[in-house]
């Protein structure tokens, strides 16, 4: 399908969105950059321009800030009961499911996902997200403390919302992070200036013109957007309590040395090199398709990404086969064809970037088992790729590829000890799977492992309820789950002499 026919696809509500003229949100304002500076949005599909963005910078990130401190201070927001605003999370969730096909459209056109995955996870798992977040609002509680002390005390803690936060969310699930950053951020009664990925900026936009729909007070959520110079101003802006980032681990190292200047709270979500371990006994039925979908899903533009691939040297070869054939039914095509299952990288950057990996491969020498190059002659595809009978020392096994490309390797080994540190090997840590039918060696094996998530015959799982974080380079702090509350509230002793 060419561009043209997928644009067509296209509903009234996402073609109205594109083609409007897209403003920054400070204060409850839709209003320009202060510099009047424009930045164009591309379909990754064939590098065209589809829309028009405001370019905020310092200025316009410092009127966001002191948009979101008066609503912090002084606006309905501090003022509001639990359950009002749980009320208003939970109207969240309920709006964006009135356009979640607009949402699902836009994603896809923006970001290059397929539809079907923007469907059937990004917008659904946002409101889900909201939903849960919106029950936690009436019960963030302290403790009753006794105390050791002479005399008789009534002592207790509370936890309070740490106020104005940042927050800059990735490219790859540009919808979801947002969501992700904001519902707990939120549910505590925080105030936020939320930054989107420049690639990636629309539904961050769109996602602000539906907290006013959902009826949050002026301030309480501001987005700004436009490139690293208003991220980089965020981090570092005096005002700002707490700054959360999703991103490459080379820029959350940039965010924390920006932080230190009033050294604001830091939760970081970064980058992975995440391993997927296969025993002899695995049921490759199961292995096989579920090894290709972490790899491949969201044309590996993960950071759970299963890319370092380790297997029993018993299956090695059943297992290689069988990735062949599982990548050859990824349809690759234009994110909005509904049949498409692999969509374009992001950007021409990130096209080279991986494009540069996948040459550095094979000239240290990796068999290409599938894939290895482009696809098509425009736009930023990459065909599904296997590399076998890598080595730890090449690029391709160290560093994070973020494209559809898994370096596989055997091993024939059966003590758990040697397998988790080749398995462990990476300056990350943010997921892992195993796979085996022995649920013995599965929990053993889980426990061997660092990482934030370890998945036991399955990949790239996630839940609402469930805390997200990595170890090692992989970030600081846990979200979702209720260790995303804790992420922006404070605790505050209280002891009174009786």
């Amino acid at each position: 399908m060419d561009a043209a026919t997928a644009h067509g696809r296209l509903g009234a509500e996402a073609r109205a969105f594109i083609a409007r003229r897209h403003k920054l949100l400070i204060g409850g304002q839709w209003v320009d950059a202060r510099s009047g500076k424009t930045f164009p949005v591309h379909d990754p599909a064939n590098g065209q321009q589809i829309a028009t963005v405001a370019e905020g910078g310092a200025e316009d990130i410092d009127a966001a800030v002191r948009a979101a401190r008066k609503a912090f201070e002084d606006g309905p927001w501090p003022r509001m009961k639990p359950t009002e605003r749980g009320k208003l999370v939970w109207k969240l969730a309920e709006v964006i499911e009135r356009h979640a096909e607009e949402l699902a459209q836009l994603e896809s056109l923006d970001n290059g996902k397929p539809i079907s995955d923007a469907r059937a996870v990004d917008v659904p798992f946002s409101a889900e997200l909201l939903r849960y977040m919106a029950g936690w609002c009436t019960k963030i509680t302290g403790q009753q403390i006794p105390l050791s002390a002479p005399g008789e005390w009534h002592a207790y803690s509370i936890r309070e919302p740490v106020g104005v936060v940042g927050q800059i969310i990735p490219w790859n699930f540009p919808f979801m992070m947002a969501a992700w950053k904001i519902a707990p951020a939120l549910a505590a009664g925080c105030t936020i200036v939320l930054k989107p990925a420049e690639q990636t900026p629309l539904t961050a936009i769109r996602l602000g013109e539906l907290i006013e729909e959902a009826g949050f007070p002026p301030g309480v959520v501001n987005v700004v957007t436009g490139d690293g110079t208003p991220g980089a101003a965020l981090a570092a802006h005096p005002d700002v309590d707490k700054v959360a980032f999703t991103g490459s681990t080379e820029v959350g190292k940039l965010i924390v040395k920006a932080a230190a200047g009033n050294l604001k709270k830091v939760s970081l979500e970064l980058g992975g090199k995440s391993p997927a371990v296969v025993f002899p006994d695995a049921d490759l039925s199961v292995a096989i398709p579920g090894a290709a979908t972490g790899i491949f899903f969201n044309m590996g533009q993960c950071c759970t990404a299963g890319s370092r691939l380790f297997v029993h040297e018993r299956i090695f070869d059943k297992m290689m086969s069988g990735l062949a054939d599982e990548a050859g039914k990824w349809r690759i095509g234009h994110g909005l064809e509904p049949e498409t299952r692999i969509g374009p990288l992001v950007s021409q950057e990130q096209f080279d970037k991986v494009s540069g990996y996948l040459a550095a491969g094979k000239q240290a020498g990796a068999e290409v088992v599938t894939g290895g190059e482009r696809h098509g002659n425009e736009g930023y595809f990459i065909k599904p790729t296997v590399l076998a009978r890598t080595t730890p020392e090449m690029s391709v096994v160290k560093e994070e590829i973020f494209g559809p490309v898994v370096c596989a390797m055997p091993f024939n080994d059966d003590d758990l000890e040697r397998i988790a540190r080749e398995a462990n090997n990476t300056a990350y840590g943010l997921a892992a799977s195993i796979w085996t039918r022995d649920i013995g060696i599965a929990h053993k094996m889980a426990r061997r492992i660092k990482a934030g998530s370890v998945w036991i015959n399955v990949h790239n799982f996630n839940d609402v309820a469930l805390p997200f974080g990595g170890y090692k380079q992989s970030g600081w702090g846990r979200e979702m789950g209720y260790e995303a509350i804790e992420l922006y509230t404070e605790t505050k002793a209280v002891a009174a002499m009786l």
